[in-house]
């Protein structure tokens, strides 16, 4: 979990956050003990309960604490407090070498020194039997006393044989295919010996490697491979020489050569001990300096040829990066994987790969802040495009240059360059869009109608597509073709018309290709990728007749698909060739927590996928939730007490959001049985038949039971005045009541216990905030919440309310109902404690305790899985 400034670990008190990476989040921090600054390295949360990378950070801690040299970071001590795990470092203050490096090249007699101080570090390592392997400019510091600390031995290993390990939360990691430990990459791309990058054990000669490419960067200012895709930097490690005569003319022949020794390929003739470019470069440093002193000797006839055959070789690799981003990938090419590890995400699907495979946004939320990240994939770094707060669903222009995205219900357009935001249209209900390149965008701004088309630049939204009801109830996340003018996308319906469409611009008709559990994507040349039973599938679609050909093949055992958003799935694919994807999310628990945040126990054991609806019965022995299994959605129970799971419903159909009788001895809840999310209601013992409560065009979310039996509150969503709240008599003639219905979005409605009152979300001020009104009416509604709110609940007496703030703190109102009028006395909101992004709860009666659907530190939020090189083989 991200530690805020202000608090505390252990004796160290948490300043402020220095920076992110794969292995680690550090810290600045002060010691209360003995009165210094210190950096506080925190496991990130995704392994944070990992057994492997929980003894890889101790590894790090015992490797570090081993090497006492003036040259390396020092370690401290290995904290541990309030369930968390931090090493505690020696802080070093200064630039890292690749700040220095990014302000041009370091002249030979700066750069020596430095580079000689990093020699001296290695050896030191090198000599009690530990290599690096992620040696960088970013992970060596220059201090303001001109003195050099190299950082960072989260990858280090001993030299004794330790086999390869799975590190995905390395700054770049590559696996094969068979996502076998033997294939793994591990290490930062452009730093990479070509042992490393072909997944082979590392050793001294491997930090000798990197050791040459940053003094090569030092001396030039540029990267010794560069690209900017793994596939171009890798290719340049493994093919191409660096580009020599980048040299400075004043670079002594000494260093010239040792340069040579660093970056051989084969490392059996590569520089064997670090000590020797310490004893070189102190040569060096006795050279004169100058053109004629530069000058590289004269090839001999025997050296031609191959100096002939290394350029060869760069350009053949030059001209299969560029066969492999334009015009397709060789059928023999290896396959390989990179993960990207993100902060986290609410929305795992939300996120889109570029035209030309080089640059990835996503959602993440940082700080409490939700918005759209950019990463290009040769970089470690991520920024946030501004202009994006709250935006979601990112897709693609053709040419790179922008983003589409929807917000505060509305599609939008962010250039990345100038950072000019455009609104376009309006999208009560957000279902995806996608961008040809005569600057048409088709999107869904319903989830009960058609698609629409509007021109990049904005304008008036036209009808693509036509619904056919009763068999469709709406289309959603649209994806063009590469002609521009056919597009795929999801129709949701019945289960015989439920799939993968296939429409054009050039007619309102489409075509069923397949059934599926989600939205398709494209992937050149000829696949159309898709989500079926929790897995990632691929289907060929013939390019002349686009009909689908042959069967269907595997691709990943694990794709996430939104369980809140239907068909919404963590997939996507660039017109260059790689495919991202996420997997879903691992399994969780069910978990109490009183008002302070401390964890008081747990409900069944961890097998659970997503558990998520979490509602307790009126007595607090019970609980229903939604759960996903093998690809299909039901309502399932909990016996608190005993920990015994079972199923409640077990409809092909998705069974979704549930709601308890008041005397618990039955559930209702909404599924899309017919085509449409409608009501129904269950006996929890089993008798009987499931009844349909309302049936009617739009789909329909159940919120809440009154407590005096006689109402079931409830959301639709229609595309004029998107979601709406909504009572349903369950006396009389059964006639539904218009709660709150405005051109705003009114969600996650509760009863108050006496009945007589509704708290909800509306986001009419521009962000979701808690309010309460009369039920049925008349009266005016008040504000709870002041900073942002979702998900209200009341406490059994009326007395209180909570709901989740923007920063995903549970907050606690009190509040004073009146005995009559229409005006509610709200206090101030406080703060009980953090909950994780995406985090649901549900508050017991008394408001003591909390029941929330917990995952594993970091769970929350997979990393992306980029595949380059996928080709389908039955």
């Amino acid at each position: 979990m991200t530690l805020a400034p202000g608090s505390r670990l252990g004796a160290y008190d948490v300043l402020a956050l220095i920076g992110v990476g794969g292995m680690g989040e550090v810290y600045r921090a002060k010691d209360s003990k003995l009165h210094r600054e210190v950096a506080l390295k925190v496991l990130p949360d995704l392994w944070a309960n990992d057994p492997d990378r929980l003894a890889r950070f101790q590894r790090e801690a015992e490797v570090l604490a081993s090497l006492n040299h003036p040259h390396i970071a020092a370690i401290y001590g290995l904290e541990e407090a309030a369930g968390m795990r931090a090493l505690v470092l020696e802080l070093v203050e200064g630039l890292t070498l690749a700040d220095r490096i990014r302000q041009g090249p370091i002249p030979v007699d700066e750069a020596l020194p430095i580079a000689r101080q990093i020699a001296e570090a290695l050896e030191a390592a090198h000599e009690l039997g530990v290599v690096h392997r992620d040696l960088k400019p970013a992970n060596v510091k220059l201090r303001h006393d001109g003195s050099v600390k190299v950082l960072d031995f989260g990858l280090a290993k001993a030299m004794a044989g330790e086999p390869p390990a799975d590190l995905s939360q390395s700054p770049t990691i590559m696996t094969p295919a068979t996502m076998t430990s033997a294939g793994v990459i591990l290490g930062t791309a452009a730093y990479m010996a070509p042992e490393q990058a072909k997944g082979r054990p590392a050793d001294a000669r491997s930090d000798i490697w990197a050791f040459g490419v940053i003094l090569y960067e030092m001396l030039t200012g540029k990267s010794a491979f560069a690209g900017e895709t793994m596939v171009e930097i890798l290719g340049g490690v493994l093919k191409s020489d660096p580009d020599w005569t980048a040299l400075p003319a004043t670079t002594p022949s000494t260093l010239r050569s040792l340069l040579r020794r660093c970056l051989q390929r084969d490392r059996a003739r590569r520089l064997r001990d670090i000590a020797d470019a310490r004893f070189q470069m102190e040569e060096a440093l006795s050279e004169p300096t100058g053109p004629a002193a530069a000058a590289a000797p004269a090839r001999t006839p025997r050296e031609r040829p191959l100096w002939m055959a290394g350029i060869l070789l760069g350009a053949i690799a030059a001209s299969l990066v560029t066969f492999v981003f334009v015009r397709g990938v060789p059928a023999d090419a290896p396959q390989m994987r990179l993960q990207i590890v993100t902060p986290p995400a609410t929305d795992l699907a939300s996120f889109a790969i570029s035209p030309d495979g080089r640059h990835v946004v996503f959602q993440a939320t940082v700080e409490g802040k939700s918005q759209l990240w950019l990463r290009p994939l040769g970089s470690e770094t991520a920024e946030p495009l501004a202009g994006t707060e709250n935006g979601s669903l990112p897709f693609w222009s053709p040419d790179g240059q922008s983003i589409g995205f929807f917000a505060g219900r509305q599609l939008k357009r962010s250039d990345i360059t100038g950072g000019l935001v455009r609104t376009l249209a309006s999208s009560p209900n957000d279902r995806g869009g996608t961008w040809n390149e005569e600057g048409v965008i088709l999107f869904a701004p319903s989830s009960t109608g058609p698609l629409y088309r509007v021109p990049a630049g904005g304008g008036s939204a036209v009808e693509v597509t036509r619904v056919d009801p009763p068999r469709q109830t709406g289309h959603r996340f649209p994806r063009f073709l590469p002609d521009g003018r056919h597009f795929l996308f999801f129709a949701l319906g019945t289960p015989e018309s439920q799939g993968v469409y296939l429409g054009s611009l050039d007619s309102m008709d489409a075509r069923r290709l397949f059934d599926a559990d989600g939205a398709a994507v494209f992937a050149p040349p000829d696949q159309v990728l898709f989500p079926r039973q929790g897995a990632l599938w691929a289907q060929r679609l013939d390019p002349s007749t686009l009909e689908p050909v042959g069967d269907s093949l595997p691709m990943a055992k694990s794709v996430a698909v939104d369980p809140n958003l239907f068909a919404n799935v963590a997939l996507s694919a660039s017109a260059a060739g790689p495919v991202a994807y996420r997997a879903s999310r691992v399994q969780g628990q069910l978990t109490w927590f009183d008002r302070s945040g401390r964890q008081i126990g747990t409900v069944g054991g961890r097998d659970m996928d997503q558990p998520a609806d979490i509602r307790l019965a009126p007595d607090g022995r019970s609980a229903a939730f939604r759960r996903m299994v093998g690809g299909n959605t039901d309502v399932w129970l909990m016996d608190i007490a005993r920990g015994i799971l079972r199923r409640f419903t077990a409809d092909a159909a998705r069974d979704y959001e549930t709601t308890w009788s008041p005397d618990g001895t039955r559930i209702a809840f909404s599924s899309d049985r017919n085509g449409v999310l409608d009501l129904y209601e269950k006996a929890i013992d089993g008798a009987g038949a499931e009844s349909l409560l309302l049936q009617s065009p739009e789909h329909k979310n159940i919120y809440d039971w009154s407590l005096d039996g006689h109402f079931i509150l409830y959301g639709t969503q229609n595309s004029k005045t998107g979601e709406d709240l909504w009572a349903l008599p369950l006396d009389g003639d059964r006639k539904p009541l218009a709660v709150a219905q405005t051109p705003f979005q009114e969600v996650n409605g509760r009863f108050s216990p006496d009945s007589r009152w509704i708290a909800y979300e509306l986001n009419e001020s521009g962000r979701n905030e808690i309010y309460v009104q009369p039920f049925p009416g008349p009266g005016a509604k008040s504000q709870i919440s002041t900073s942002g709110g979702t998900l209200p609940q009341w406490r059994r007496d009326g007395r209180e309310i909570f709901y989740l703030g923007p920063d995903d703190r549970l907050m606690a109102v009190p509040v004073m109902l009146p005995v009559s009028g229409s005006v509610v006395e709200a206090g101030t909101p406080v703060a009980l404690f953090a909950t994780r992004p995406g985090s649901e709860f549900e508050a017991s009666p008394d408001g003591q305790r909390f029941l929330i659907n917990t995952l594993p530190e970091g769970a929350a939020t997979p990393p992306i899985t980029l595949i380059l090189n996928w080709q389908p083989k039955p």
